[in-house]
């Protein structure tokens, strides 16, 4: 699936009615509802208010399955929009699963955000069970911190934006910035970022170009565990 670039000043327009069609079958029917936050100021940017129509389109088209809170710029943040992708528990109190969105995700990476949503929804459901296992067996309080450096023309960005969704979502251990790199270019000279998707874990170490789920685990267990 593929939705095309959004020029969201009116935010219905990128979406026809093929691809909403589209759209129902992943998220019109989510076992678990689902709650995007946007965190943003609408005065401050197109791109911030770019970000919250994107969440809030969504949770309106699909209400059975999402729901939609913009909220304040807070001060732990240096970007802006932040989009999280947050369960609900019985209670429909907020789960957070430590996934985040920093700038807009348009083009290809759409299909990251829904990803997230369903990895969410389904609660990883679709990792290997191996996956599970060695995430699993993660000892003590050490975390990995995922930023996914990306653009919303990087194909391969969403592969491994994907599968790093879920992995958060299984792993208290993980948490994970998709990084919308175009929005933000002073952090790809931050970085010494050349080619993408790139990927950084807890600052130090860098992965370029796309991992299976075999191969990204064996590096956060490892890292995890150093």
């Amino acid at each position: 699936m593929t939705i095309q670039s959004p020029t969201l000043n009116d935010f219905q327009g990128p979406f026809t009615a093929e691809t909403w069609a589209i759209l129902d079958s992943y998220l019109g029917h989510l076992p678990e509802r689902v709650r995007l936050v946007v965190w943003a100021s609408e005065k401050n940017s197109c791109t911030e208010e770019n970000g919250v129509d994107l969440a809030h389109t969504l949770a309106e088209r699909f209400p059975q399955t999402l729901e939609f809170k913009h909220r304040p710029r807070q001060p732990n943040y240096d970007f802006y929009p932040v989009t999280a992708v947050m369960g609900l528990d019985t209670q429909g109190k907020e789960v957070d699963y430590g996934i985040r969105f920093i700038g807009l995700p348009a083009w290809h990476h759409i299909n990251t955000l829904i990803g997230a949503i369903q990895a969410v929804a389904f609660r990883a459901s679709t990792l290997e069970a191996k996956t599970r296992i060695q995430l699993s067996r993660l000892m003590g309080d050490k975390t990995a911190a995922v930023q996914l450096f990306t653009t919303p023309e990087d194909e391969e960005g969403v592969l491994m934006g994907t599968l790093l969704a879920n992995l958060a979502v299984f792993s208290p251990a993980i948490r994970l910035w998709v990084v919308m790199q175009n929005d933000f270019p002073e952090l790809a000279h931050k970085y010494s970022i050349y080619t993408l998707p790139h990927t950084i874990i807890n600052e130090r170490h860098h992965l370029q170009g796309v991992y299976d789920e075999t191969q990204i685990v064996a590096q956060l267990v490892r890292i995890i565990n150093e």
